[in-house]
């Protein structure tokens, strides 16, 4: 166990200061009632916010067991920067990687440990009813196509790597922070192929999701992105980088 902590929850934020107070005050809220996360810590990582994340977040007083930290990142890296710091620096016997937005619920980090495996990912594709909000149809469209297109490249079983709701043992989430070098959205695809080459158990969890409007995805720009940093990926991986 690390510093007796039960669970680290890793929020990457940039800009989020108009949502972070209720995700916050919801995450501790929740934590601070269950006795199965306690103790617990929950780490933001402000990627360089030109608003007032890194105040809110530190001055956050969290609850009897739960620690809210702040880690300030001094330029916008990219989320998949922010979360590889977050992971390194949890100290939690597991690791909850959440967005900002709570797009899936706080509550259902107990599906993800019910999965009993080393890396639990929760999943839109698997139960599409749990969806009470759903994407846009060209974001829906974009990320299935982006999932084909992983799969023709062997980087995933999974239906759904995108899901910014993901459950860790925490001796393989600093393992793991260690060797990702994705900044962008598609660092997802290279912490599931990562844990898997390390041998780690990994299930597709389904879990409730609803769409919000600011989300930080540009779905076409985002998207090439993310299908030159698959190839990337895929090419690390055969050369052994």
């Amino acid at each position: 166990m690390q510093n007796g902590l039960r669970l680290s929850v890793v929020v990457p934020a940039f800009n989020e200061a108009r949502r972070l107070p209720a995700t916050l005050s919801r995450v501790v809220s929740f934590l601070a009632a269950s006795d199965a996360w306690l103790p617990a810590e929950v780490v933001v990582v402000d990627d360089g916010s030109a608003d007032e994340t890194a105040a809110i977040a530190e001055g956050h007083p969290g609850a009897p067991a739960v620690q809210v930290r702040l880690c300030r990142q001094g330029e916008n890296r990219g989320k998949g920067a922010a979360v590889r710091v977050g992971l390194a620096v949890s100290r939690g016997d597991w690791v909850l990687v959440s967005d900002a937005d709570l797009a899936a619920p706080i509550e259902d980090v107990d599906l993800l440990l019910a999965a009993d495996v080393d890396l639990a990912a929760g999943s839109r594709a698997i139960r599409r009813e749990l969806i009470s909000r759903r994407q846009p149809w060209a974001r829906d469209l974009m990320g299935r196509g982006f999932n084909l297109f992983l799969r023709a490249l062997a980087l995933t079983s999974l239906q759904d790597t995108q899901c910014g709701f993901k459950l860790l043992r925490g001796d393989l989430a600093r393992r793991v922070a260690a060797v990702l070098r994705l900044d962008g959205f598609a660092f997802d695809v290279e912490m599931l192929a990562r844990a898997r080459r390390f041998g780690a158990t990994i299930a597709e969890v389904p879990v409730h999701w609803q769409h919000v409007d600011e989300s930080r995805v540009l779905a076409l720009r985002h998207s090439l992105q993310m299908a030159r940093d698959a190839l990337r990926l895929r090419f690390w991986l055969w050369t052994g980088g």
